[in-house]
């Protein structure tokens, strides 16, 4: 690979370079996901199907919602599930000593 000297081009040539580096790696993405698709065209005919049949026929996986496990105390509207990040008045009640089960539904 060639080595380029970055230092001797301007700030304008600069950004003009990354903009033709960020439209080659586009492209180039473009083109490896077009040829994996016409792979995958391919071998799906040979099994007797399309890949449009054989997305259609992936089950989707759908999450239920979640429930509510616990409730700040002061406020009923503020509920957590105990999913995902700890709500600020879950953190702040920890810290000062108290225990999820407190807040517990």
């Amino acid at each position: 690979m060639t080595e380029i000297n970055l230092d001797a081009f301007s700030l304008s040539e600069l950004k003009q370079l990354e903009k033709s580096v960020t439209k080659a790696i586009a492209s180039f993405e473009e083109r490896r996901r077009a040829e994996a698709r016409a792979k995958v065209d391919e071998l799906a005919r040979e099994l007797g199907y399309s890949f449009e049949d054989l997305a259609e026929a992936a089950p989707s996986r759908k999450r239920s919602p979640s429930v509510a496990k616990y409730r700040h105390p002061g406020n009923p509207d503020l509920t957590w599930s105990g999913r995902g990040r700890k709500p600020g008045w879950i953190g702040e009640a920890l810290a000062t000593g108290k225990s999820l089960e407190d807040f517990a539904i």
